[in-house]
């Protein structure tokens, strides 16, 4: 597999955890019947049965073989008790299915043109000792062909009707796996059949086996006529398989008056269509009528819900296909490659493979470059699937240009897969992608599989803990693949460890990220840059890889305040330079400088700049309490007389400012807080940082020569434009730090004109001054980040 080290967005750090998108289609969240109402309907009727014919078999033996409705063999003794002249019928029986099945078939005779009904080919599967299909037949459809895997069965159903019903046929067959070539059959006729193979306890596999084999067998513009109770979790396997070239229309079978049970059957008649056909699932009966219980709240639940599915969808928004809707070519000829195609898709369904994905299919724009491959596979790790390159639109065409692939299919990976090999998932996916490559394929040719790292080599939960406010939030450390960022001599170790702060709630995503000092090994290692001995080196390497380093570093931490993991964070910083004339007089006069940073996180940026800007007066606001608390007990937060937290509304705190005469003004104002709605192209700021009130805000509660910092992480150009114009109606001077691949901007703004000579060597010669950097590498990263930020023109 090929790995594709495309830098994950980072605001505070690293993202950690998936999005599941809010437009992928919603699972039928019905409530279940306690245990299968089939099992139970069958158990009473076999009871009832049972006291007829004690004479001839007890009840508990009957009762014992339908343990299991999907075993062969307890079928098979179920049949050779109770004989063929015992009938045993599902739910309903002829007279209340007469009227309405035999009008469902004689239809077909007239779509089809067929001269009489005889020549409609029904095919029962299942169809055990019923009567059904004999009733049929002396009522004129005689091309009726029954499956059943009991050979019982079928060898004595045969006897009782080869002399009386000679066109009729029985065969030994599996209904989940047909001997019948495509397209055989005008109709299938299903008497609780998909009722017995969908017992909740066995999952939707063999459901799903045989409704594919049902709509694979079936004619054009033939029906699947379904006799079910109407099952939760049968209409949610039920319904999604029927969606595109599908009409269903479900009715209500009546009761014979003398039956105990309440519960009712239902018809449910699908109808093959036009492959693009999308329609919504019609009733013949009036909703109203239904009575107030758990089989009727039930149907209505999953009407309601699978019908608001198709609604949406028929509008063309949001649409997600399966792989059999697109092989039935409702998106035409997938085997054609049309540039600019993208296509929602889901991959997989039990039965079928041994995982869902939830995928996306982009055929490369016209104007793309040349291609490397004409199908590739693009796998993304749950851990990054919530960020804008691979959620949004725009971001998956950057990636299709990056795996140089014609067509590319983007797998969504989540907590279903965790724990599996990426081999063992490429083996499962392979035959499902195999099917939506275009044609210029060759038939042996590999089909190279590609993938996002999600970079993580060893992980510890630390601490879980839900916030009122944030939700659920996980403190963890970390040890990384591959360090980013400017280590120095603390590269020599082979496992750094990390302390990261994840808000669940924002879709996964790190806030906060901070280096572990060993204190065995690693402690103050920059003061001892200057010694290159490699055999110490090497010995210190070695003790760190006897030693359990992960768990160590957990069970005695030490943030290093002195070393910022997040590039942005010295990014920040080295815009210090922008007013470095101001805070040198500042200083000069001991007048105190007040800086305000909006977002705590885990205290960090607060924290270095404690240690190495010994003029500011820092605070930082933080709406949440749980946050602060965290920041304090894992990362080592301290407050002191020039460090303090106001646990508030960041924006409240800010007008606060702007509005009050004897508050005084920001000097510094750093606005650092993360997006809980990433889909909006923007992972940092939260959106209502960057509305025009707000700038206004900041703007009225800055000094005459303040600077406004805003911490911006966005792949969209559009987003990015958007941010940077409503600036700059408002500041006097806009300055920008790329970093991170083009995706973290640091955007600075001046209250006043600004220097004019702000990248010569006496501005950085000043930031050196005002700055008291203990780690020199960090000392490094800050000055040549400095000389990296250029102004917004215009």
């Amino acid at each position: 597999m090929h790995e594709i080290r495309i830098k994950p967005d980072r605001t505070r750090s690293k993202p950690k955890d998936a999005n599941r998108s809010s437009n992928w289609p919603k699972t039928l969240e019905i409530p279940r019947y306690q245990g299968s109402i089939a099992h139970t309907i069958q158990s009473q009727r076999l009871r009832d049965m049972g006291k007829k014919k004690k004479a001839q078999q007890s009840e508990a033996d009957l009762l014992s073989t339908l343990d299991d409705f999907t075993s062969k063999e307890n079928w098979d003794k179920f049949f050779s008790i109770k004989g063929t002249d015992d009938p045993f019928e599902w739910y309903a029986e002829w007279p209340q299915l007469r009227e309405l099945l035999l009008t469902q078939l004689s239809s077909l005779q007239e779509s089809n043109g067929e001269t009489s009904v005889s020549q409609v080919q029904v095919l029962i599967p299942g169809c055990g000792n019923s009567r059904l299909s004999e009733q049929l037949y002396d009522a004129g459809f005689q091309s009726i062909t029954n499956i059943d895997f009991s050979k019982v069965v079928i060898g004595d159903m045969l006897k009782r009707n080869v002399r009386s019903r000679p066109c009729m046929r029985w065969r030994v067959m599996d209904m989940t796996s047909m001997q019948f070539a495509d397209k055989s059959f005008d109709a299938v006729l299903d008497k609780g059949g998909l009722d017995a193979l969908m017992e909740p306890e066995l999952g939707p596999v063999l459901g799903n086996q045989y409704v594919s084999e049902v709509k694979r067998v079936l004619k054009d513009s033939g029906k699947f006529i379904c006799l079910t109770l109407g099952e939760s979790h049968v209409l949610g396997m039920l319904f999604p398989k029927f969606r595109y070239g599908w009409k269903i229309n479900i009715h209500i079978l009546p009761q014979k008056k003398s039956k105990k049970s309440s519960l009712k059957t239902f018809m449910v008649v699908a109808e093959k269509a036009s492959p693009t056909t999308l329609q919504s699932i019609s009733t013949s009966f009036d909703q109203n009528t239904l009575d107030s219980g758990d089989q009727s709240r039930g149907i209505l639940e999953a009407l309601e819900t699978e019908n608001n599915i198709r609604m949406k969808w028929s509008s063309g928004n949001d649409i997600v296909y399966s792989l059999e809707d697109l092989k039935i070519g409702v998106k035409g000829d997938l085997s054609e490659l049309n540039p600019g195609q993208r296509v929602k898709l889901s991959l997989g369904e039990p039965g079928q493979s041994r995982f869902c994905y939830k995928s996306v299919l982009l055929d490369a724009q016209q104007n793309s470059e040349e291609f490397l491959y004409h199908c590739g596979v693009f796998l993304v790790p749950k851990t990054r699937g919530h960020e804008w390159l691979f959620s949004s639109e725009e971001g998956q065409w950057m990636v299709v240009e990056s795996s140089k692939s014609a067509r590319l299919i983007m797998v969504f990976l989540d907590a279903s897969h965790t724990g599996t090999s990426s081999e063992e998932i490429q083996k499962d996916l392979s035959p499902l992608v195999r099917q939506l490559a275009p044609s210029k394929i060759e038939d042996g040719a590999q089909i190279p599989f590609m993938a996002a790292s999600d970079g993580i080599k060893q992980r510890k939960v630390v601490h879980e803990v839900t916030s009122p406010l944030t939700g659920p939030i996980i403190v963890d450390d970390v040890i990384y693949e591959k360090v980013d960022g400017q280590l120095g001599q603390l590269s020599l170790y082979k496992d750094l460890v990390f302390r990261r702060l994840t808000f669940e709630r924002s879709e996964g995503l790190i806030q906060s990220e901070a280096l572990l000092i060993d204190e065995t090994s690693q402690k103050n290692v920059y003061e001892k840059e200057n010694k290159k001995s490699s055999s110490s080196s090497k010995s210190k390497k070695k003790g760190t890889q006897k030693r359990n380093i992960l768990e160590d570093a957990s069970n005695n931490p030490n943030v290093n305040h002195d070393y910022l993991a997040s590039s942005y964070h010295s990014g920040i910083i080295s815009g210090f330079m922008l007013i470095s004339s101001y805070l040198e007089r500042m200083t000069s006069s001991k007048t105190t400088v007040r800086a305000v940073v909006i977002g705590l996180g885990a205290g960090l940026l607060p924290m270095f700049l404690h240690g190495c800007t010994p003029f500011l007066q820092i605070e930082a606001v933080e709406l949440d309490p749980v946050v602060v608390e965290l920041a304090r007990d894992y990362f080592g937060f301290t407050e002191d007389e020039r460090l303090k937290v106001h646990v508030t509304d960041g924006i409240k705190f800010v007008e606060d400012v702007a509005t009050s005469k004897s508050i005084n003004k920001l000097d510094i104002l750093i606005v650092d807080v993360d997006s809980p709605d990433s889909s909006s192209g923007m992972t940092c700021p939260a959106v209502n940082f960057v509305e025009e009130s707000f700038l206004s805000t900041a703007k009225n509660s800055l000094s005459k020569e303040g600077l406004f910092v805003i911490n911006l992480v966005s792949r969209s150009p559009a987003v990015k434009e958007m941010v940077v114009s409503r600036m700059k109606v408002l500041f006097g001077k806009l300055f920008s730090l790329q970093l991170e691949e083009d995706v973290n901007e640091v955007i600075f703004a001046l209250n006043s004109e600004g220097p004019t000579d702000f990248n010569s060597p006496e501005t950085y010669n000043q930031l050196q001054k005002l700055l008291s950097v203990k780690n020199p590498e960090m000392n490094t990263s800050i000055i040549d980040s400095a000389k990296k930020i250029k102004p917004l023109d215009g």
